[in-house]
């Protein structure tokens, strides 16, 4: 079985929503929502209420160097917000995924 979850993403806009039981994570683009619960749920010991996914789409980049501007793309990935039951609660500085 591969991986899952591949990172969890921490912002200012997730960690608001921490107090409300919300997390997300980076996950396989492959996974479902009942193998992104139940990795949850194994990893960090805690009961999963729902799970949303999304796709992110790919955005340009720019980068100014030297020699002119590097134009790219960032990766398309799928992030899964988690939210769990009421009075659980995840340590993500505390783990490594």
């Amino acid at each position: 079985m591969k991986n899952i979850l591949k990172r969890p993403i921490v912002t200012e806009k997730v960690a608001k929503q921490q107090d409300k039981g919300l997390y997300a994570f980076e996950v396989e683009r492959s996974a479902t929502k009942l193998q992104i619960k139940d990795a949850v749920e194994r990893m960090f010991n805690v009961q999963v209420s729902t799970v949303n996914t999304m796709v992110m789409p790919s955005k340009p980049k720019y980068r100014h160097t030297s020699g002119g501007v590097v134009a790219g793309r960032t990766s398309v990935y799928k992030k899964a917000i988690v939210r769990l039951m009421a009075g659980e609660m995840i340590d993500l500085y505390d783990t490594n995924i």
